[in-house]
Formats: structure tokens, C-alpha cells, sequence
């Protein structure tokens, strides 16, 4: 049987009134009344007034229930009640209706009526629902589910005893996108890239929270059980006799907690609607869930509140039963926008089955991988390769090659663009020796930036592909082993069977250095960071070190992207001290945190501003990546630190030097590295010499500069964006306390 009602909802002056439920005796007289306002109802107005008599005025986000007796021939009430009891005629409770039944209330957004059919059918075939509560959440023109169930072929089909559908002619909504939109997905994609659907409070999360307690007063009060959810949710399957009705029937305070999982199609079939039986995934990596609850309502005293994730002063039974979201179920307005990332899809075999079984479906099954071989020893590393950019690095190629090949990188492969300083024609003759491979970067022949472009242009090199290990990064970092002699080989016998390490940065600073010189980079810079510290952003970035065996798809900048899902428990990563990192990091993590960093094994110095002159060169010819974002004050800011010294990677001077005369002696080397250094001094000439290259040196090398630059752990986030003209002068100058912190405001800063 359908059931169709409406709640008396409608506006009175400025006060949303979404429903009157009163329990109305035969003849003239005072009755109990339950008058429920939306969300935003300022308490004063149902302050209790000659002819009224206020019980309780209940709160639930900023709507209320305001509980009393009065006489509807009085006058005298207050605001919004007077109006209500003459404009909004009360309804009638309906305890009947639902007594004694095991009830699926939930909210309808959009979903057809046969998903409301098979909904309703699951849970009576599967968990021993007998009837539904639904509050139907259509916009206006939206045809009601009432008359579409009881247009469905086969009304028995719905396998219940009763459906009682619940209209309301306002908006329950928050101000905000709908919830089938898949911007209202908490895991989608590219949020920052999807065109925001207009607010529509017809359907956008639920606002307005009293209204389950207008259902609870008018429907619910001698039901035998409720399970609160939503039409995208089914609970999961269990042994008879251990459903959640069976739980709340057997709890000592009639609450049982539901716990749910998001659950995705890997595709839905192109023009049909999502199926419960689509959704055969799940996410590999999800940190949380979303909560419900189910009760046995004659047990709930009446002031504690239903509300949307829990009862309110209630604590529920230690016994939880849980249900999957379905998302495409709920999110079903834009097929084309992803719910989830490819990456971390997995097929579940529970979910697999279920689908078969419960609802005889066919899904679209994921691809299956080639098998990445299994784990391998890192100890037997094969040949290591560094992919890299460089525009104008000219000064710095030879000493950055030495050192690491000195610890044992067998191959370069380099991209360049745009270079004016002799970079092209050093790593022409580097590739001659066959010490590098060079390519122009082909960035302009993409839509991708000058980083990203050649990363995805070195993923075919044939140095690449015969690679053991792989890391991307920069002319400015410098790997730093710390285990045994220094060599990678140290570093890889240390971490067994990992075929993914991350070395965190450790951010170097100019040590106070404001011109060049063409002594080594890691004999020159030797101020640096502490090694907690977890602000600016960018301090705890990493780089990776991976054995390039399929498990991911592409290569990153921080580290590879594109997990194969499937493959996910056979990658073996660990943090730069050999420890494991969570499961959480392997989709898209790129910095370290408080339970991520390590550093005894292996550390990434960072030396991002070397001194002030080669800053102004840095600065000149833009970034590789961020290409959009100048290289000011506020980066100098935040990647000078001078807190700290350490020397560690100086034991590597003397193989460093005697990698680099090799390479010196290679015919035409020495001339084209001269070359460089010469340009390099020119340009920076030539800039201190124009007005505002001229200001900005004399500010960066400024005392109040080089004392921000040891100041660093004092500061919070906030200050980095902002930059450091937000920081007083009285705490650049004062004698700062070890536990001295400032901060500023939240910041609307988009450019870091």
C-alpha cells in the first residue's frame, strides 16, 4: 500500500513553518502541539505568552521544535504559533500507519521509482524491512514518487507492506549545489576544474534537520524499528537473525550505530541510469565513512532529537551494522564527471557478488594488469636514471652530474627550453660523451606545462625504460644518503624489498652568501632547516626514488602518478628512515607529515635559493612548473632557511671533485663550462644594474631578511602566504623565547 502526505509546510510573515503536528481532542479545548520552524528560527519568538504554555523549544542546527498546549480560539500568541494556528491547519499524528514495523526511512532525491522499488525490495527480501518512510525531496515540476510507484507494473513488486511517501512544498536545503550533482561527492576529482552547478536548496544537503523530527512525531512513534538512510544506501548483507532491526531489538538503549562505505561503478553502461549492481568498487585508500543510525523510536526519550548522523544525547550500542553508499546512485545528474579517481578503484569481491546475486546485474568490470613481477630486492637495483628540466642552470650541470654519479645515478636524461646561457651546448657535449641524453623540452607542442611535458615525453625514452630506478628531480637537489658510504647501493640494501623511496626535503638556505662563486654547492650552503619542521608547505615536499615495473602509469613530479588500482598492495614504499608510508599516500601524496618524515637513511637537500646573486638569474627566467608564479620576495621568504647547519653530505666532496675533473677533461667540456660561468656573470650584471632587479637584491640580502631566515619555526602557515611584511619589526628585532609562535589571520592567497 502507498501512502501520500504532505507536510503543512509554508512561510508565515518571515518564518519558515515546515510543519504543525497536533494531537487534537474531540470538541473545543487545549491540545498538545508540536510546531516545527526552519532553520534559522530566532528562540524569541516562541517565547511562552498568556494562552500558550511552552514545554520545550528543542534546537537541531538552528531549527526548532517547539512543544506545548494551547487553544487555538485564544488570542494572544506569540509569532510565528498565532499565525500558524490560524494559517497552517495541524495535522494529525499517524502512529497506525507504521505500528509495529520495521522502517526504511530515508530521503529521495531524484532517484526513479524503480531504484525506489529495488531499494525497497532489497531490504525486505534481504534485512526484513516490511515498510518505508520516504521524505521525497523533488523539485518543483518533479513528478511525485507517489504516483510513479503506483504507476510501477507489479505494485506487489515492491515487497512491502506499506510505503508512506512525504511531500514538502518548501526547500529543506542549504544554500548550495544539489546533491546529485558530482561536485557534492566527497571524493571526486578536479573540483577545482568542474563549472559549480547553481545553488538549489530543493535538493543541496539537508538544512533544515527538524524535519526528521516532524516525521518522527507524525508517523513513527509505535514502530517497532527505524533505519535511517538514504535511497543511495543499502545496508550490507548479513546472516539472518543478525540485520540491524535484530540489533536495535536486542540493544539496551534501542540505538544502533550504521557505519557506511562509498561504493562506484568502474562504468556505468552509456544511456542507463546507475544500478545498485554497477557498484562493484571500492576505494583502496578511503580514510572514513558516513554515518546513520537506526533506533527502536518508543525507546528514544522525547528530548533527545533525531538528527542526521546521530540521536542527539544518546550514546548508541557498542554493535554497529553497516551499508554502502552508492554513488553514482546519488550523484546520477552528470554521468560524465567522475565520482572517483580511476586510481584508487578496486574491484571488491563482496561487492562483486552482491551484485549478482541480489540484484541479478551484469556489471562493467576494471581492467586487470599485467602482474608488476612481485617483490623484488632493492638491493639488486639495475641501472638508476635521473629525469630532469633545466633552463639557464648552465653553472651548476657538471657539479649536480659529479655528485650523483658519484653515489652511483648510471644516466641523465635532460630537457631544456628557452636557454641563453651556453646549458644547450655543455649537455650537447655531455650527450656527445655520452654522459647525458638531451632534449628540447616540447612543451609548446602541448597543452601541459614545460615539467609536466617532459616527464610525459621521457615515459617513452628507451634510457628510461630499461631504468631499475627512476626519480624526477631538479639541478637544485641533491640526493643525500646517509647509510653506509653514501652510494645508492647503501641506501637500497637498507630498505629491503621496497620498490618506492621517498627522500624528504631538508631546505637549504644562502648562509648569508649574496654573490657568486663556483665553489661547490654543497660546500658552499651549509645553513639549512630543521628537520621537524612542517611549515612553509613546501619544506616538507619529497622526491622518489622507484623501480619503474608498471605499478603505476606515468611519471610525477614528486612521485609516479597513475596507480594501477588493482596493483596497489604490490607497492612497497617506505619514508627516507625505511619505514612503510601509509596506504592513504599512494594515490596522489607529495609531502611528508608528522608521521611520514624520516630522514636516517636518506634526505633530499633542497638548495632552492643557493646565494642572492644566482637568485636574481632563478628569479629572471621563471619556473618549470608553477610557471604562472614569480619568484619574489615571499619564495625567498619561505625557502631560505638558515635556522640549522649540517654538513652530512660534504663526506661526498671528494668523489664529487674527482667525478667532476673527468668530466673537465672531456674534450670541450671545460671550454663550454666556462662558457657558462661567464654568462652567468654577465646576467647577473646586467640585472643588479636595472631598478628593479636592483630593489629586490638589496631586499633580499637586507639584515631583516637574513634574520627571518633563522626565524622560521616561530612562525604558522598563515605567515608564509602572507609574506613577511606581515610581520612586525619588534619580532624580527626581539630576543624571541624558544616557544615564541605568531601568526596572522587566514590569508586569501591563491599564488602558492
Amino acid at each position: 500500500m502507498i501512502e501520500h502526505r504532505t507536510l503543512t509546510a509554508q512561510t508565515v510573515g518571515d518564518i519558515r513553518v515546515l510543519d504543525v503536528v497536533a494531537d487534537l481532542p474531540d470538541g473545543a479545548g487545549q491540545s498538545e502541539v508540536r510546531v516545527f520552524l526552519g532553520a534559522g528560527t530566532p528562540t524569541a519568538c516562541v517565547t511562552s505568552v498568556d494562552g500558550l504554555s511552552v514545554d520545550r523549544v528543542l534546537s537541531v542546527s538552528s531549527a526548532l521544535m517547539v512543544t506545548g498546549t494551547w487553544n487555538p480560539e485564544r488570542a494572544g500568541l506569540p509569532l510565528p504559533l498565532q499565525r500558524a494556528a490560524t494559517s497552517v491547519p495541524p495535522a494529525t499524528p499517524e502512529p497506525g500507519l507504521l505500528a509495529g514495523c520495521r522502517v526504511l526511512m530515508a530521503t529521495r532525491n531524484g532517484e526513479p521509482a524503480a531504484t525506489v522499488a529495488d531499494w525497497m525490495r532489497y531490504h525486505a527480501t534481504r534485512h526484513g524491512a516490511d515498510a518505508a518512510l520516504i521524505l521525497d525531496r523533488r523539485r518543483p515540476g518533479e513528478a511525485s514518487l507517489a504516483d510513479d510507484l503506483a504507476a510501477l507494473p507489479g505494485r506487489d513488486a515492491l515487497a512491502l507492506s506499506r510505503c508512506v511517501v512525504v511531500d514538502c512544498p518548501l526547500p529543506l536545503g542549504k544554500h548550495a549545489a544539489s546533491e546529485r550533482h558530482p561536485m557534492a561527492a566527497p571524493d571526486a576529482p578536479g573540483k577545482d576544474r568542474m563549472v559549480s552547478p547553481e545553488p538549489d536548496p530543493w535538493t543541496a544537503p539537508l538544512a533544515d534537520l527538524i524535519v526528521l523530527e516532524a516525521l518522527r512525531w507524525r508517523f513513527l512513534t509505535e514502530a517497532r524499528a527505524v533505519a535511517w538512510l538514504d535511497i543511495c544506501d543499502i545496508l550490507v548483507p548479513v546472516a539472518p537473525g543478525h540485520g540491524v532491526f535484530d540489533l536495535v531489538a536486542a540493544s539496551e538503549t534501542g540505538l544502533v550505530p550504521l557505519v557506511g562505505r562509498r561504493i562506484y561503478p568502474w562504468r556505468v553502461r552509456k544511456g542507463r541510469y546507475p544500478h545498485y549492481g554497477d557498484h562493484i568498487c571500492d576505494q583502496f585508500d578511503e580514510a572514513g565513512g558516513n554515518r546513520r543510525w537506526a533506533c527502536d523510536p518508543r525507546r528514544i526519550p522525547p528530548e533527545a532529537p533525531f538528527r542526521l548522523v546521530r540521536i542527539g544525547g544518546m550514546t548508541p550500542d557498542p554493535r554497529v551494522a553497516y551499508f554502502y553508499r552508492a554513488m553514482a546512485v546519488r550523484c546520477h545528474e552528470d554521468l560524465e564527471l567522475p565520482l572517483a579517481p580511476k586510481a584508487g578503484l578496486v574491484l571488491d569481491d563482496d561487492l562483486l557478488a552482491l551484485s549478482k546475486d541480489a540484484f541479478g546485474h551484469s556489471p562493467v568490470l576494471p581492467p586487470i594488469s599485467a602482474d608488476a613481477g612481485g617483490p623484488l630486492p632493492a638491493s639488486v637495483p639495475g641501472r638508476t636514471a635521473i629525469v630532469t628540466c633545466m633552463k639557464n642552470e648552465g653553472p651548476f650541470i657538471l657539479e649536480w652530474i659529479a655528485y650523483h654519479r658519484a653515489i652511483g645515478v648510471d644516466d641523465f636524461l635532460v630537457y631544456t627550453n628557452d636557454c641563453t646561457d651556453g646549458t644547450d651546448r655543455l649537455l650537447d657535449l655531455l650527450q656527445s660523451h655520452r654522459i647525458v641524453q638531451h632534449r628540447d623540452n616540447p612543451f609548446r607542442t602541448t597543452d601541459m606545462k614545460p615539467q609536466h611535458a617532459a616527464l610525459a615525453a621521457a615515459e617513452s625514452e628507451p634510457i628510461m625504460a630499461r631504468a631499475g630506478w627512476a626519480i624526477c628531480m631538479d639541478v637544485d637537489e641533491y640526493i643525500n644518503v646517509h647509510v653506509g658510504d653514501g652510494h645508492l647501493r647503501d641506501l637500497f640494501g637498507a630498505v629491503g624489498d621496497a620498490n618506492m623511496i621517498s627522500a624528504t626535503w631538508r631546505l637549504f638556505g644562502n648562509g648569508d652568501h649574496h654573490l657568486f662563486d663556483t665553489a661547490p654547492t654543497i660546500e658552499r650552503f651549509t645553513s639549512c632547516a630543521p628537520q621537524l619542521i612542517r611549515k612553509p608547505h613546501q619544506a616538507w615536499g619529497f622526491k622518489t626514488l622507484f623501480r619503474n615495473m608498471n605499478i603505476y602509469r606515468k611519471f610525477g613530479v614528486h612521485r609516479p602518478k597513475g596507480l594501477r588500482p588493482d596493483l596497489w598492495e604490490q607497492v612497497r614504499w617506505v619514508n627516507g628512515s625505511g619505514q612503510p608510508m601509509p596506504k592513504e599516500m599512494l594515490r596522489t601524496g607529495w609531502r611528508s607529515s608528522l608521521e611520514t618524515y624520516g630522514y636516517d637513511l636518506v634526505t633530499l637537500n633542497h638548495y632552492a635559493v643557493r646565494d642572492a646573486e644566482s637568485f636574481l638569474v632563478k628569479r629572471d627566467r621563471g619556473r618549470v612548473n608553477h610557471v604562472e608564479r614569480d619568484q619574489g620576495l615571499g619564495y625567498w621568504f619561505r625557502m631560505n632557511n638558515n635556522a640549522e647547519q649540517d654538513i652530512s653530505i660534504q663526506r661526498m666532496l671528494p668523489a664529487m671533485r674527482t667525478e667532476m675533473e673527468r668530466l673537465l677533461a672531456l674534450p670541450g667540456v671545460a671550454e663550454a663550462h666556462a662558457a657558462c660561468l661567464a654568462a652567468h656573470r654577465a646576467r647577473v650584471q646586467q640585472l643588479r644594474a636595472g631598478d628593479a632587479f636592483g630593489s629586490f637584491f638589496a631586499e633580499i640580502t637586507s639584515a631583516r631578511m637574513e634574520r627571518l631566515s633563522r626565524l622560521h619555526k616561530h612562525f604558522g602557515a598563515n605567515v608564509f602566504l602572507a609574506g613577511p611584511d606581515c610581520i612586525p619589526d619588534e619580532v624580527v628585532t626581539g630576543d624571541l623565547a624558544e616557544d615564541f609562535f605568531f601568526t596572522v589571520k587566514d590569508v586569501d592567497e591563491t599564488a602558492h
